[in-house]
């Protein structure tokens, strides 16, 4: 299994010569399993490129799209994802259930007038959608495990495990609500069961300690937190993701080197960028 990011930036896309280095295209992972098929999880601004490169080299196999939530960071790259606009492709869409709408619907949104002149249901692809709640489901050679977690939406978190392997992506979440995180046991942490002895989670970072103190209920993570609830699930690769529009590469490094004073495990934490690549096998 192997996974790159396409785009790691939070909240909106974020270009200009002080985020360079980490990137400023907005959430997309890529995770290309032990069998050849491909998972996309999420659709913000960087799944443009990713599609442009599977227009030129994608295998054939069905592509999977995995929508965390519908806020716009997430899903505003979709209408310009190249396997989107081939009949040739056989995509499916993932996204969280909603109590009153379909996803299909809540897709349609976005991809009608007047945000987009094409109607999701006259694109050349015509996507399968796919509801998910509190689901284990097969695709490809994984298993794939979604679970609700804190963050306004309604929001999913994926665990995908492959060929021995595991990988996490929570890229919005509050994992304990301006509460105590260290007294809090397992039960009470929202998404404790997706990291659970997990090789790589990739996890919202948002805040630093001071901003999440203004920030409480925002449905983001600060960077205590995230690193509290690796050590306490033993996660074994901790990937730093959704980086703040307003911090530069100066200041996320800085979150860095305190999230690596607070690490308990073996590999210290490591900063999501554009093009980053891991290897689990």
């Amino acid at each position: 299994m192997r996974v790159r990011i396409w785009g790691c930036r939070g909240s909106l896309a974020a270009p200009g010569p002080e985020t360079v280095r980490y990137g400023g295209n907005t959430s997309c992972v890529e995770v290309h399993l032990s069998d050849g098929t491909t998972i996309v999880l999420d659709a913000g601004s960087g799944i443009r490129s990713l599609g442009n490169r599977l227009a030129v080299d994608h295998n054939g196999t069905p592509l999977h799209v995995m929508l965390t939530h519908l806020h716009m960071d997430h899903l505003q790259g979709l209408a310009f994802f190249a396997p989107l606009w081939s009949e040739d492709t056989e995509l499916h869409l993932y996204g969280p259930k909603h109590p009153t709408r379909t996803l299909t619907d809540r897709i349609a949104n976005y991809l009608s007038e007047p945000l987009f002149p094409i109607h999701l249901s006259d694109v050349p692809s015509s996507p399968q959608f796919h509801e998910v709640h509190e689901d284990e489901f097969e695709v490809g050679s994984a298993r794939v495990i979604a679970m609700p977690v804190s963050h306004a939406g309604p929001t999913v978190g994926y665990r995908i495990e492959d060929n021995g392997f595991s990988v996490a992506y929570i890229s919005d979440h509050e994992p304990a609500r301006g509460v105590d995180f260290k007294s809090l046991s397992a039960e009470w942490i929202s998404g404790f069961p997706l990291c659970e002895n997990v090789d790589v989670l990739i996890h919202d970072s948002q805040y630093s300690a001071e901003e999440y103190e203004t920030h409480v209920g925002w449905g983001h993570s600060s960077i205590d937190h995230v690193v509290h609830l690796a050590n306490k699930a033993k996660v074994g690769q901790l990937v730093l993701f959704h980086h703040d529009p307003g911090h530069s590469d100066m200041q996320l490094e800085a979150m860095h080197a305190y999230a690596c004073e607070l690490w308990e495990g073996d590999s210290p934490p490591v900063l999501a960028h554009e093009g980053m690549e891991l290897d689990l096998s």
